[in-house]
């Protein structure tokens, strides 16, 4: 395992970090490669959408005949982290993998993407989610409206604090596996992770959605809410958790892993000081 390196009493990296996204890149809209990427976001947030909500549909069918039938929420939380985990996989050498606004958010935040790249991807990440919504209606017309269309709520007995508090709390346990799974630093000491960031990224989809879809169906991602209240059309009512949560909890995850674990407060101070 490499380490730091000591020449002429200061420490030297065995890594080095990629220079920071530009905020705006004019000539990133004349390349081939972010449509590419564009249309795989696309791609994967629709076959996610349809595959996590023809399983919770079909959990509420089983269930309808047998009180003790179906995958259950263990099922279904294994239906959204297993699909996260084969996507962002897949994915990821294309468009980065992001197949969430809330995690292109704080990627663009930690300017590791640039805005235009940002939009586009919320763009086709939402547009994929109204498809997947769709696609899984045409399969299940019958049962989709009748079991809520996999749409997020706040469950009863719940209040719009508790389930703000969830989504962002989600969200950033979420956005913190994937700045810690792909940091340069780790890449460069520990060869294998590459190969496995998709697997704390998809097992950080599993367990929150065992921790809150009690509480709100489990957002965490706007697209998914958004693409769900779409077809669904009847889940609108505080819909607004669903945005503002993953937003403020992918912009901690963001100050948490940018400014306190890599030191970025410390270097900024240390920058200002040797200035004056």
């Amino acid at each position: 395992m490499s380490k730091d390196i000591e020449v002429g009493g200061e420490i030297e990296k065995d890594y080095q970090d990629p220079p920071p996204a530009p905020f705006i890149d004019s000539k990133e809209l004349g390349k081939w490669s972010l449509y590419r990427a564009v249309i795989v976001e696309f791609i994967a947030t629709l076959l996610f959408l349809y595959i996590a909500v023809l399983t919770m549909i079909g959990y509420k069918i089983q269930i309808a005949a047998d009180a003790c039938g179906g995958v259950g929420i263990l099922g279904i939380a294994w239906a959204f982290g297993g699909m996260i985990f084969v996507f962002v996989y897949c994915t990821a050498g294309i468009s980065g993998g992001h197949i969430n606004p809330a995690v292109t958010f704080g990627l663009l935040l930690a300017r590791k993407v640039t805005l235009a790249r940002a939009i586009l991807y919320i763009m086709a990440q939402c547009l994929g989610a109204i498809c997947g919504c769709g696609l899984a209606k045409a399969f299940q017309t019958s049962y989709y409206d009748r079991f809520g269309g996999g749409a997020n709520g706040l469950s009863e007995g719940y209040g719009i604090g508790t389930g703000l508090a969830a989504e962002i709390i989600g969200t950033f346990v979420l956005v913190y596996a994937v700045f810690s799974s792909t940091d340069p630093k780790r890449n460069a000491r520990e060869s294998y992770v590459p190969v496995l960031a998709p697997l704390p990224i998809g097992f950080a989809v599993f367990m929150v959605h065992l921790a809150t879809i009690p509480v709100t169906g489990t957002g965490i991602n706007p697209a998914r809410s958004f693409g769900a209240a779409v077809i669904f059309g009847k889940a609108w009512h505080n819909h607004w958790i669903f945005w503002v949560g993953p937003l403020i909890g992918a912009l901690i995850a963001m100050l948490y892993h940018e400014f306190i674990l890599k030191a970025g407060v410390i270097k900024a101070l240390g920058s200002y000081k040797s200035f004056y």
